[in-house]
C-alpha cells in the first residue's frame, strides 16, 4: 500500500467531511418512525432523550437504540418521556418498562440502571435540564468529560455523543480537538481495509492514528467510515466495485493479506 494512496484517502475523506459541515445540517434519521427521530433530536424540549439514546447505543442496531426513548413513552410502557415524570420513576419501574411487553435491548437491566442514574445526574448536576451539559460553547475536552461522567458512558459513546451534537445537530463548541473517532467494529474494519492501520490494530491504535492524521478534529470522518462499513465495506463480500474510495483502498486493490 503506497503512502500516496493513504494521503489521497485521508485528504478525500476530510474534504468530504468538511463539505458536509459547510452546508446546512442534513436531517438524516437517527431513529424510526419519524416521531422517534424527532424526540431524540428535540434538544430544546427533550434534551434528556438525546443523552439516554446515546447511552442505549451499545451492542444493538443503532436505529433500534435511538428509538428506545420513543418506545418508552408508549402507553404500554411508561406512558411519558417528560423529564419530571422520569424523575419520579424507580429503577425497577424503568427496568420493567424496558422489558415489557417486549424487551427493547440486549441488556435491559443494565440500561435501566444507567438511565436511572442519568436522570438523577441531570437533575442534580444540571438542574433538570440536559441542555446545560453542552450549553455555553464548551471545549470538546470538557464536553467529552461531562458525558464520561454518566454511568455507562465509555469513551466511544462519549465521543460519539459529542460528535453528533457538533456535526449533525450543530451545537457550537470552542474546538473539536478532543473529539476522537468512535472506533466501533464498522469504523475499525474500514480504517484497516483502507490501509491506515494493520489488520490486528486495536481500538487505541485507530484512535491515536486518527489523532495524528487530523489533530484539530480526530473524529472528522468517523461517520463516513461508519456508513461505508454498514453499506458497502461489509465483513463478507464487500462492494468494492461500487465504492468511491476503491482506487486507493488497499483491500480493493487486492491486498487482503496484511489488512483486515
Amino acid at each position: 500500500m503506497g503512502q500516496a494512496d493513504l494521503v489521497i484517502l485521508h485528504d478525500g475523506l476530510a474534504a468530504q467531511a468538511l463539505d458536509i459541515l459547510s452546508k446546512p445540517a442534513i436531517s438524516y434519521p437517527f431513529a424510526v418512525p419519524a416521531a422517534a427521530d424527532e424526540l431524540v433530536k428535540d434538544l430544546k424540549g427533550h434534551p434528556h432523550a438525546y443523552v439516554i439514546a446515546c447511552m442505549m447505543d451499545r451492542q444493538v442496531n443503532a436505529e433500534k437504540a435511538w428509538g428506545i426513548p420513543f418506545e418508552l413513552q408508549r402507553q404500554e410502557r411508561l406512558g411519558s418521556f417528560e423529564f419530571s415524570f422520569l424523575l419520579q420513576q424507580s429503577e425497577e419501574r424503568l427496568e420493567y418498562a424496558m422489558l415489557h411487553p417486549r424487551p427493547l435491548h440486549r441488556f435491559n437491566a443494565l440500561m435501566a440502571t444507567s438511565m436511572y442514574a442519568a436522570i438523577h445526574r441531570i437533575n442534580d448536576e444540571y438542574d433538570g435540564n440536559a441542555r446545560a451539559i453542552w450549553a455555553g460553547r464548551p471545549s470538546s475536552r470538557v464536553l467529552v468529560h461531562r458525558f464520561l461522567e454518566f454511568r455507562g458512558m465509555g469513551p466511544k459513546i462519549a465521543n460519539m455523543a459529542v460528535n453528533i451534537l457538533y456535526r449533525d445537530l450543530r451545537v457550537e463548541l470552542a474546538d473539536c480537538s478532543s473529539i476522537d473517532i468512535s472506533a466501533d467494529v464498522q469504523v475499525t474494519r474500514v480504517y484497516a481495509r483502507m490501509g491506515f492501520v494493520p489488520q490486528d490494530a486495536s481500538i487505541e491504535d485507530v484512535i491515536y492514528h486518527a489523532r495524528e492524521m487530523y489533530p484539530e478534529y480526530p473524529g472528522i470522518y468517523g461517520l463516513i467510515l461508519w456508513d461505508l462499513g454498514r453499506t458497502k465495506c461489509r465483513p463478507q463480500n464487500p462492494a468494492c466495485t461500487s465504492c468511491e474510495w476503491a482506487a486507493h483502498c488497499a483491500y480493493a486493490k487486492g491486498d487482503h493479506t496484511s489488512l483486515a
